[in-house]
C-alpha cells in the first residue's frame, strides 16, 4: 500500500518489520562467518603465502565498502530499496555458494591425495565469489536499515528507534555466533576421498544463511511499505560541486569578481540553501582525509593477526581457541566498552579536560597504534621462540651431518664452525644471534635421547591487550566520528556522510595492500611498527585540523537561509503590489505618460 499506517501491526510494530529482523540477522552471520575464515583458505587451501593472502583479504573487505554508494544510487534513483535488496540478495547468495563450491578439493583431486590438482579453478571460483559477495553485501548495506525504516508511519517514533536499537543488536548477534561458530567447522576434517579442513562446510553454512535470509524477506514481500525512489542526493551533491568547479574554471579571468567560497560560483543554476548545506558537508570531508590510516591498522585483526594467532598456542585448559576465533574479543570488548565509556570514561574526562568528539577520535587513534605495537612486541616473542628451535633441530642435522657446516632454511641461514670441543652457531638475517653449543664426539653414532619441541610455545592470550587497545580506539573513534559527523551536517545530508566515511574503510584497506605488496618488509614486527608510526604521524596531522576547526549548527544556518529566502518573498510580494498600485494610478489618472514610462512602470511590475 502507499501508506505504512495501513499494514498489520503486532504490539504496536509493523508486522514486516520481523521479516527484515531476521533477514539482517542471517545476512550478518553469512557474511562476517565467511570473512572469518577467509584468510586462512588463503594461506592453507589455495597455498598462498601471507603477503598475497593479506592483499586479496583487504581488496576484498576494500570492495565491500565501495559497492555501498552504488547501492545506494541504485535504490534511491532506480530501481528502489525492495527491489535493490531482492536483486543484490540473489547475487549475494550466488556468491557464498560459489565459495563453498571452490572449497571442495575433492572436485580436482583426481590422484586422492588430499590435494586440488587444479589450483587455477579454485583460485577462479573464489574470486568470482568473492566479487558477486562484496557486490552483494555492499550493494545492500545501505538499504536495509533505511527499508526497515520506512515500515513506520509518523506516530511511531518511538518504535522506530526501538527497531534500530534491536536492528543492530542482530547485526552483532549475527557477527559475534558466525565468528565463533564457523571457525569450528573449518576445524573439522571433511571429503569424500581424503579428510581435509572442512573449509567446505565453514562457507556452506554462511551460504545456507544467505539463502535464509532471501527467503525470508520474500516471505514478507506482501506485508512491506515499498517507497518509490526519490532521487540520490549524492548525485545532486556531486553535479552542484561539479558545476562549481566547472564555472569556476570559465570565469577565472581577473575581470570576473571573486567570490568568498568556491561553491558559491554554483549560485548562477543551484539554491543557495543547498550550497550552504553542501559547504557545512565538505568541511567535515574534509576532516576525513586523515582517516583512511585508522581502517588500514583496525581490518588487519582479520588478517595479520589472524596469521599471527596461526603460530600461537590456543589451549586455554578446558578450552582450545582456533587462530581466527581470536577476532571474537572484537565485539565482545565492544558489548563491554560501550556503555563503560559513556557512562564513567568520558564524564570523568570531561571533567579535566573539554573532550571534544575530535579529541576524542585522536585518542583513538592513538590506541589503535598503541594496538599494533604491542602486537609488534607479541612478534618478537614468537620469533625469538622459532629461533631457538631452529638453532635446536639445526644442531642435531650438524651431528648427522658433520661436513655441513650451513644450513638455509626459508629466510633463515646457520652458520657453524667446529673449534675443538664446542659448535659456534651464528644465525643472520631473520635475527642475529651467536650461541655456544656443546660438541657430541659420539654424533656418529645412534642419538637415542630425544626432545619435543612445541610448534606453538606463544600463547594466545598475549593478543589480549592488543585487542583491548584497537578495541578501545574503535569505540572512541568510529562511533564518536559517525555521531560527529551527523551533528555537523544537515538532515538531507547524512547519506552524503556515510558514503565519505565508508570510502575512507575502502581507502584503508587499499593501503594495507599497496604495503604488503610493494613495501615487502622481511620482519612483521617491524612491519606492525611501521604502521604504529604511520598512524601517529597521522594522528598529529589531523589534531591540528581539528584545532582549527569550528563547531556549527547546521538547523541555526538552515534557518537563517530559510528566514532570509522568507524576507525575499515578502519584499517581492510588496514590490510586486506597489507596481500594481502605480499602474492602476496611471491607468485612471487625467494626465497620460509616454512610452518610457510605461516601460519603466511594466519593470516595476515585473519586478
Amino acid at each position: 500500500s502507499a501508506d505504512p499506517s495501513e499494514h498489520k501491526e503486532v504490539l504496536g510494530y509493523p508486522i514486516s518489520i520481523f521479516f527484515i529482523v531476521v533477514n539482517e540477522f542471517c545476512e550478518r552471520f553469512s557474511y562476517y562467518g565467511m570473512r572469518a575464515v577467509l584468510v586462512l583458505y588463503f594461506k592453507y587451501f589455495l597455498r598462498w603465502d601471507n603477503d598475497l593472502a593479506t592483499s586479496i583479504y583487504h581488496t576484498f573487505v576494500a570492495l565491500c565498502y565501495l559497492t555501498p554508494i552504488l547501492g545506494a544510487i541504485i535504490a534511491d534513483s532506480w530501481l528502489g530499496k525492495f527491489k535493490t535488496i531482492i536483486y543484490l540478495s540473489i547475487v549475494y547468495a550466488i556468491g557464498q555458494v560459489t565459495m563453498a563450491v571452490s572449497a571442495i578439493h575433492d572436485i580436482t583431486d583426481k590422484d586422492r591425495d588430499g590435494t586440488p590438482d587444479n589450483m587455477t579453478f579454485h583460485v577462479a571460483m573464489s574470486m568470482v565469489g568473492l566479487f558477486l559477495i562484496a557486490l552483494g553485501t555492499g550493494g545492500i548495506k545501505p538499504c536495509v536499515s533505511a527499508f526497515g525504516g520506512d515500515q513506520f508511519s509518523e506516530h511511531q517514533e518511538k518504535q522506530r528507534r526501538t527497531f534500530f536499537s534491536v536492528f543492530y543488536l542482530c547485526i552483532n548477534g549475527g557477527s559475534l555466533l558466525s565468528t565463533i561458530i564457523t571457525p569450528i567447522l573449518r576445524a573439522q576434517e571433511c571429503g569424500i576421498y581424503t579428510q581435509e579442513k572442512c573449509y567446505s562446510l565453514a562457507f556452506g553454512v554462511p551460504a545456507a544463511l544467505m539463502v535464509v535470509a532471501l527467503v525470508v524477506f520474500i516471505v514478507g514481500s506482501g506485508m512491506y511499505y515499498k517507497a518509490e525512489p526519490q532521487g540520490n542526493i549524492m548525485l545532486d551533491v556531486c553535479k552542484c560541486i561539479g558545476f562549481a568547479i566547472s564555472n569556476r574554471v570559465r570565469h577565472r579571468g581577473k575581470q570576473y569578481p571573486k567570490r568568498k567560497h568556491w561553491m558559491d560560483w554554483a549560485e548562477d543554476r543551484y539554491d543557495k540553501l543547498l550550497i550552504a548545506q553542501i559547504k557545512m558537508v565538505l568541511k567535515v570531508l574534509f576532516l576525513y582525509i586523515p582517516l583512511p590510516m585508522f581502517w588500514t591498522l583496525f581490518d588487519q585483526k582479520g588478517s595479520r593477526w589472524t596469521l599471527q594467532a596461526t603460530t600461537m598456542d590456543g589451549n586455554f585448559g578446558a578450552l582450545v581457541i582456533q587462530p581466527d576465533q581470536m577476532q571474537t574479543v572484537n565485539p565482545i570488548l565492544i558489548l563491554t566498552l560501550v556503555p563503560i565509556m559513556d557512562s564513567l570514561i568520558y564524564p570523568l574526562i570531561q571533567k579535566c579536560v573539554n573532550f571534544t568528539p575530535l579529541r576524542r577520535m585522536t585518542v583513538g587513534m592513538l590506541m589503535a597504534a598503541i594496538a599494533f605495537v604491542c602486537a609488534g612486541l607479541v612478534q618478537i616473542e614468537i620469533d625469538l621462540f622459532f629461533v631457538t628451535a631452529f638453532l635446536f633441530c639445526c644442531f642435531v642435522v650438524i651431528c648427522l651431518f658433520e661436513n655441513k657446516k650451513s644450513i638455509e632454511l626459508t629466510s633463515l641461514i646457520l652458520e657453524c664452525t667446529m673449534r675443538k670441543d664446542i659448535v659456534i652457531c651464528t644465525l643472520w638475517q631473520n635475527l642475529s644471534k651467536t650461541i655456544e653449543l656443546p660438541s657430541f664426539d659420539s654424533c656418529q653414532n645412534d642419538i637415542t635421547a630425544t626432545e619435543d619441541i612445541k610448534p606453538n610455545t606463544a600463547h594466545m592470550a598475549l593478543q589480549i591487550p592488543q585487542y583491548f587497545f584497537i578495541t578501545a580506539g574503535e569505540v572512541m573513534f568510529s562511533v564518536t566520528g559517525l555521531e560527529f559527523s551527523y551533528s555537523q551536517a544537515p538532515n538531507n545530508m547524512k547519506a552524503v556522510l556515510q558514503a565519505g566515511w565508508l570510502l575512507t574503510v575502502a581507502i584503508g584497506n587499499f593501503i594495507v595492500l599497496i604495503v604488503a605488496e610493494v613495501a615487502k618488509i622481511p620482519e612483521q614486527w617491524a612491519e606492525y611498527i611501521l604502521f604504529a608510526s604511520l598512524l601517529i604521524v597521522v594522528c598529529v596531522i589531523f589534531s591540528i585540523m581539528a584545532h582549527f576547526y569550528t563547531y556549527i549548527n547546521p538547523a541555526e544556518i538552515e534557518a537563517q537561509f530559510m528566514k532570509k529566502g522568507d524576507d525575499n518573498d515578502e519584499d517581492d510580494k510588496k514590490q510586486l503590489q506597489k507596481g500594481m498600485e502605480m499602474v492602476k494610478r496611471n491607468s485612471t489618472g487625467s494626465h497620460s505618460y509616454d512610452g518610457d514610462d510605461d516601460d519603466d512602470e511594466r519593470k516595476k511590475t515585473k519586478m
